[in-house]
């Protein structure tokens, strides 16, 4: 490995609120409010482009729209589409509520998206017409240009990564790339409690340089974080669900030193790197060692970084 730097309610329904997101219960195609007008207060979904066809309209975020019917959330206003599930069928939309509406690729709040502001109205881009699985209401606006909403007691929600290879830079998802950054960091067969410290590693480095980076391209636009060992290896779509299962086990978690994030930084062994300062890198196969030996991971990474905390 080459040296790195890293850094509803009615009597027919029922819903769950969970963390923001709105989860179907049961017949979340019949549930009351959603009548196929775009009313005030509510973010809607046209079958065609241009805020055409049937329209399907909803009051808070779904993380899973359902495919087949009677169980998925369909179009119901006349026009074209009436009745077909909306998973990967809308082309549009309007957000009649006040708050900024983030329509996703994937289920679950996850994948590349597009952000709708309050009052807005358009089309799909082109990854997600046709490609949209879930959207949420977000509590406030989400980062533009060079800034982050994250501090060093709340992650930030994006982090720019510059793609090196396709030469731009593209707002990710903090957690997406976490996802997609520790499978081709750490071996995905390695005992879960290295792939923990691993997924603390990733988090704390690329949210360390979202707090403090001033990189910019060459041609001027800001990042955080490059997309290969100058950083971290990031690949989308490269998640697996035993790393990601590690990452959401301690996505609550952070490191800190001294009140701060602390930039972890690791390296394959404690003499592949020569920039290597004791207790400030991770040795990556030592954590499977030390996984192996029967140590945990918050040990782990009190062995190797000192003076740090680790806390929720």
């Amino acid at each position: 490995m080459p040296p790195r730097t890293v850094r509803l309610i009615s009597w027919l329904t029922a819903a769950m609120t969970l963390g923001g997101t709105v989860l179907a219960t049961a017949s979340p195609a019949s549930a009351a409010n959603r009548d196929g007008i775009c009313q005030t207060g509510e973010f809607c979904y046209y079958f065609n482009s241009n805020n055409q066809g049937s329209v399907s309209d909803f009051t808070g975020s779904i993380a899973d729209y359902a495919t087949k019917q009677p169980s998925c959330y369909d179009f119901k206003g006349p026009g074209n589409g009436k009745g077909k599930c909306i998973k990967n069928a809308a082309a549009s939309v309007w957000n009649r509520s006040s708050k900024t509406v983030r329509v996703y690729y994937n289920t679950g709040h996850t994948g590349t998206y597009q952000d709708f502001a309050p009052g807005a109205k358009g089309n799909l881009n082109s990854t997600l017409k046709n490609q949209n699985a879930s959207h949420k209401l977000l509590s406030s606006a989400p980062p533009t240009g060079c800034k982050t909403d994250g501090t060093d007691t709340r992650l930030p929600t994006t982090i720019l990564v510059y793609r090196k290879s396709l030469n731009r830079v593209e707002r990710v998802a903090f957690k997406t790339y976490v996802k997609n950054v520790l499978p081709n960091e750490w071996v995905s067969s390695w005992p879960s409690e290295s792939l923990r410290a691993g997924a603390m590693a990733v988090k704390n480095f690329g949210w360390y340089w979202a707090l403090h980076s001033n990189r910019k391209t060459a041609s001027g636009q800001c990042f955080d974080v490059y997309d290969h060992t100058s950083s971290q290896v990031y690949k989308p779509g490269s998640a697996k669900a035993v790393t990601s299962a590690a990452v959401d086990a301690t996505w609550g978690t952070r490191l800190t030193r001294n009140g701060k994030i602390f930039r972890a930084q690791y390296c394959a062994t404690t003499t592949a790197c020569g920039n290597w300062v004791n207790g400030d890198w991770m040795s990556q196969n030592g954590s499977r060692d030390k996984a192996r030996a029967g140590w945990s991971y918050s040990r782990i990474l009190q062995h190797y970084y000192t003076g740090i905390v680790v806390s929720s």
